[in-house]
């Protein structure tokens, strides 16, 4: 049976029904069993899956590529201990929708991605949270708080420089390391071809070539991020967020970099010691060329912190999402 879904194109969305059900899902075993799934429409044929998780003041949590709202699954149980944990599919990837790109490809701008996700939040009723994110869903993050800063109340960034510095510092090193940045902004259909003929192996070779390979991930977590890339549509789906970030998210960015504009709210900054972020860029430095009040520092991991290292990220941020409440 097809379940209900909320609709929300703003904050002052109406909130999503507490009652919602839907048939079981092949990760449901890796998330308490209070956890709900929801689907919000954001715009017209943009819905947003999402999963919702324990009490208390909400938090925001972002995956990356070519990952799903599954990276969480193993910080989930002591965040959701504290906060409201709401933990969404970004457009084009997972369970959300993977609308055709625009021809500037405009709709997978970071700042239509974190519109979704501020409507997302409206629905369930929160117009100011803190959010938690990593890599793609990191960028995504970091626009939403440039965007909406009365929304988005701390942040706290996992395993990234700001987008404009790593494609204005970048070297052969980083090139050779993140191949996929510049294979997925070729033109259409191309890198869309290449990823549908083997989606299981695209996520073999971008994942398990990092510093921790495998290892990293439950079987479990895995199969999910490889059964996601296989939809239709979601080869598309990464292809145009690269593309926008590597074009009108840059346009973005030097826009605010020209009005000398710096986030104001808390921000925290962790990356994988072990990782290409740490080797060729200087986060902290960059992070604080664009934000006032940075801190943070590197975690004993590579890039897949969630999962890498979920303890230590713990450790590290969970006093500060928890201050002030």
């Amino acid at each position: 049976m097809s379940a209900p879904s909320s609709t929300a194109g703003s904050v002052g969305a109406s909130a999503f029904a507490a009652d919602f059900t839907v048939e079981p899902h092949p990760a449901d075993a890796l998330f308490p069993a209070s956890t709900r799934r929801l689907s919000v429409e954001t715009e017209p044929g943009v819905r947003i899956h999402a999963r919702v998780c324990g009490e208390g003041p909400p938090l925001l949590l972002i995956h990356g590529h070519p990952q799903t709202l599954v990276i969480w699954h193993r910080v989930l149980p002591e965040l959701a201990a504290r906060f409201t944990v709401v933990m969404p599919d970004l457009r084009g990837y997972g369970d959300s929708s993977k609308p055709k790109g625009d021809q500037d490809h405009g709709n997978y701008s970071k700042r239509r991605m974190a519109q979704d996700l501020i409507a997302v939040m409206g629905a369930l009723g929160h117009a100011r949270f803190r959010v938690l994110a990593h890599d793609r869903g990191a960028r995504v993050a970091h626009r939403m708080a440039a965007d909406h800063p009365t929304a988005v109340e701390r942040l706290a960034l996992l395993d990234i420089a700001p987008t404009l510095a790593m494609y204005e510092q970048t070297t052969e090193a980083f090139a050779r390391a993140y191949w996929h940045w510049f294979f997925l902004i070729q033109p259409e259909p191309m890198p869309e071809r290449l990823i549908e003929a083997d989606p299981a192996a695209y996520a073999l070779d971008v994942m398990g070539r990092r510093h921790a390979g495998l290892s990293a991930f439950d079987p479990r977590a895995f199969a999910e991020y490889q059964r996601a890339l296989a939809l239709p549509g979601t080869a598309h789906g990464m292809c145009e967020d690269y593309r926008a970030a590597a074009g009108v998210d840059l346009a973005h960015d030097r826009a605010d970099r020209d009005v000398g504009a710096k986030l104001a709210m808390p921000l925290r900054v962790y990356w994988g010691a072990q990782g290409v972020v740490a080797k060729c860029f200087e986060p902290l430095k960059e992070w604080q060329r664009v934000a006032a009040d940075v801190d943070g520092g590197p975690l004993p991991c590579g890039h897949y912190i969630p999962e890498e290292a979920p303890d230590e990220l713990l450790a590290a941020v969970m006093p500060f999402l928890i201050e002030g409440l």
